[in-house]
């Protein structure tokens, strides 16, 4: 079960990193091309694009890292019953955001299926391939959320725990 989750994360990272070096990789060859007089079209809409996959895969795995912003000062400062009620407050808030975006993110991909919806760009893509990688991203955070949650109903700590323990100690 642990290597399943090691790469869940691995992939999320994955296919943040992939999304940022094609970003960049698009940027630089843009750049490139007006050195020599030429346009990529729709360079800048496909960086956007991909600077939103970046962001959306890479939340599981910064999640699970402990990499997001928290108060951990307050946290740490707590007795270890209440940090552990707390962290149970803290992670049913999350699942209900990150629930709530991964649903409304299928289903704004669906829609724009469903309806043939297209970007208003240079070149003519369809908006659900350009939705796709938040929905994705949201989902993934969201199973990352209700594993930590699973982890700590086994009475265990979860991982994002552990890493802020460890990043605040060596401070």
């Amino acid at each position: 079960m642990n290597s399943i989750r090691k790469y869940f994360y691995l992939s999320s990272a994955f296919l943040s990193g992939i999304s940022l070096v094609i970003m960049t990789l698009l940027i630089l060859a843009q750049i490139g091309a007006r050195f020599v007089g030429t346009v990529i079209p729709s360079s800048e809409d496909f960086a956007g694009w991909l600077l939103s996959a970046t962001i959306f895969f890479g939340l599981a795995y910064t999640f699970q890292e402990g990499g997001h912003i928290r108060v951990t000062m307050l946290l740490t400062r707590l007795s270890a019953k209440k940090r552990r009620y707390q962290e149970y407050f803290n992670l049913g808030c999350g699942l209900f955001i990150s629930g709530y975006l991964a649903y409304y993110s299928f289903f704004t991909v669906y829609e724009s299926y469903d309806f043939g919806d297209v970007t208003d760009t240079y070149l003519v893509v369809p908006l659900w391939m350009v939705q796709t990688p938040m929905a994705v991203g949201s989902l993934f955070l969201f199973i990352a959320m209700l594993d930590s949650l699973r982890v700590m109903l086994l009475g265990e700590t979860p991982q994002y725990v552990l890493n802020e323990d460890e990043m605040s100690s060596v401070e």
